[in-house]
């Protein structure tokens, strides 16, 4: 197993602009999967389609599509894939600052202020709001760089304004600061992405960063207010949730596939993780979608 090196990703708007916009489809896939940071916000809308989140020390599933903010330098994963089957995905990626340094403070801008500061721990929109920013997201393809950056203050007030929101990692996420701690995290969680369905054990994982085991463990809990193993059975989890509602295959299948080694451990610990068993879940999926 190879060490996956962690990743910064630099992004650079084009010359004149002071924010990035992409827009990926079926002719252009976002390939950018691997566990990365940066010190911009990113502001992404999924249109249609299901996959899994996994921002900072969160992991969920989606369906029917997802509008997610993520503060800066908090290390997330591509919301899509090959398998996801979205129509699009549009990408707002811009420093907090990218308008000047007290621009966020002006009164009117109150909204976006709170918006700022509840998003360090990633937040997911849904109901109404998830429809209406990801129409006014997706209409960001036909106006000029002047309509774009005016429709995104709209959409960053109007953000701020909803109550229809999930912040999902509860009191942040502890690795602002410390590029050192980014490069372990990164380190850490690609790995668990790479190798999940094998046994991970914590003299492994901790010689991966070279700390012994007790430091190891004190350290990842300190960051991620969860234990490593709490946290690689959560990601198999959400992968089991994305099996059970995407793959023909039995949940004994799925079980394995998601690297549980015991079908009674993995049948208690996904009712706990999400309220219900395994069949159960695959079976209101199926109403949802229908």
């Amino acid at each position: 197993m190879s060490k996956q090196k962690p990743i910064f990703e630099s992004i650079a708007p084009d010359f004149g602009h002071s924010f990035t916009y992409q827009k990926f489809d079926a002719f252009q896939n976002n390939k950018n999967n691997t566990w990365h940071f940066h010190p911009e916000l990113e502001l992404v809308y999924v249109n249609g389609g299901s996959g899994k989140r996994q921002i900072g020390s969160h992991m969920s599933y989606y369906t029917k599509g997802d509008l997610i903010l993520i503060g800066g330098n908090l290390p997330h994963c591509g919301l899509t894939d090959a398998l996801t089957e979205n129509k699009s995905e549009t990408v707002v990626q811009m420093l907090p600052d990218f308008l000047g340094a007290n621009f966020f403070g002006l009164p009117e801008l109150k909204n976006i202020q709170s918006l700022l500061n509840i998003c360090k721990g990633g937040v997911a929109f849904y109901g109404a709001t998830k429809l209406k920013i990801g129409e006014k997201m997706e209409i960001l393809e036909y106006q000029t760089d002047f309509q774009r950056l005016l429709a995104i203050l709209n959409i960053l007030n109007e953000l701020g304004k909803s109550s229809e929101y999930k912040i999902l990692n509860g009191e942040g996420f502890a690795i602002k600061t410390e590029i050192k701690d980014n490069d372990r995290i990164n380190v850490i969680f690609n790995y668990v992405k790479i190798n999940f369905r094998e046994e991970i054990t914590l003299d492994e994982i901790a010689n991966l960063v070279s700390m012994t085991v007790p430091s190891f463990c004190r350290y990842f809990k300190k960051i991620t207010n969860k234990t490593f193993i709490q946290f690689t059975n959560e990601y198999r989890l959400v992968h089991a949730s994305k099996l059970l509602a995407e793959q023909n295959i039995s949940i004994t299948e799925v079980c394995y596939e998601s690297g549980f080694n015991n079908f009674s451990h993995f049948n208690k610990s996904f009712k706990k993780f999400t309220g219900q068993n395994p069949s159960e879940y695959r079976n209101e999926i199926k109403t949802i979608v229908a």
